[in-house]
């Protein structure tokens, strides 16, 4: 099994306007690394279509989870 280059990311959903179909509101999601996004106040979120779409920084709060919550999280996608 190869080695990650960087940790995992999670993000907790507060807002979801304009996209109550992609984002729920107090579900915790999976953030990509994406510099050019992120200097844009973007970042890039795996939604619930199961693909990562950017979204504005200021929907979501940074959460930094136990080793058994991120793995239960990566088992259930």
């Amino acid at each position: 099994m190869a080695k990650r280059t960087q940790p995992l990311r999670f993000l907790l959903c507060v807002k979801n306007d304009d996209y109550p179909a992609s984002l729920e509101v107090r579900k915790i999601y999976r953030t990509l690394p994406d510099k050019s996004a992120e200097s844009k106040g973007l970042v890039r979120v795996v939604d619930e279509s199961g693909d990562d779409y950017l979204y504005a920084a200021n929907h979501f709060i940074p959460v930094e989870l136990p080793q058994a919550a991120v793995d239960a999280l990566l088992a259930a996608s």
